[in-house]
């Protein structure tokens, strides 16, 4: 069996918090979405996101052994790491407080991770290649799901109109999925991802273009700036969100 290391554990937690992050940020549409489909979907969709989540968070837990999750330990990397521990690309730590917006990040989001779980697919890490092949059943219902309800809404000019500034507002963030998460090359040799993640980036432009025909979205290029290193100015916030239930009783078991 591949055998962990601090960087390769560094770049499943990039992953994991990502998945997280994004579990995290659907939850908070469930009662407020515009129509009880949506609530039921993003409901569905958040808990596939936390159950990914959990999933690599219990590979970095028990070092890649494939033992019983320590639920405790998943806890522990979850939420009680400090903000500058984090790995999560800001696409996920951004708030979309609009309908339009959330949707948009959902689409660029999934078919991102999409791309991604496909470079672990044959990882020789036995519990992330089986991670990855739960993963992909889910993620193409996920990027449907997207797909279904942006056709509709870009038929209707003013909701056309929403996506499209939407899509112009997340794009360079969404772009920052694709930033090297640190111990990628480590990960990369030990056989645990088969490339990396920026190499599959024009695949996935190729389908935000092909998304959204009839937006200007100029040059799609990987961000300029350490994204998974600095926290976007909505993540404190986030995080108190996220932790306000446990903070009631810390020594609590859940």
């Amino acid at each position: 069996m591949t055998s962990m290391t601090p960087g390769t554990a560094e770049f499943l937690l990039a992953f994991a918090d990502d998945e997280h992050l994004m579990g995290q940020q659907h939850t908070e549409w469930i009662g407020v979405a515009p129509f009880l489909e949506e609530d039921m979907a993003f409901a569905s969709i958040a808990q596939d996101e936390l159950s990914h989540a959990a999933l690599l968070y219990a590979i970095v837990a028990d070092n890649g052994q494939g033992s019983p999750p320590d639920d405790r330990a998943i806890d522990a990397l979850a939420f009680d790491r400090s903000a500058a521990d984090y790995r999560s690309a800001q696409i996920v730590e951004v708030a979309c407080t609009g309908w339009a917006h959330a949707l948009v990040r959902h689409w660029l989001y999934d078919t991102a991770e999409e791309l991604r779980w496909s470079l672990v697919e044959d990882s020789g890490l036995e519990p992330l290649k089986d991670a990855a092949a739960h993963a992909a059943r889910e993620e193409r219902f996920h990027v449907r799901h997207a797909d279904g309800l942006i056709d509709v809404l870009l038929q209707a000019p003013d909701s056309a109109d929403r996506l499209a500034d939407a899509v112009r507002d997340l794009l360079p963030l969404a772009t920052g999925l694709f930033d090297p998460a640190p111990g990628e090359a480590e990960a990369i040799e030990a056989g645990i991802a088969s490339a990396p993640f920026d190499t599959v980036l024009p695949e996935w432009t190729d389908r935000v273009r092909a998304r959204f025909p009839d937006i200007d979205i100029g040059t799609i290029s990987a961000p300029a700036f350490a994204s998974r290193t600095q926290r976007h100015g909505d993540f404190p916030a986030l995080l108190a969100r996220m932790n306000r239930v446990r903070g009631l009783d810390p020594t609590a078991v859940w």
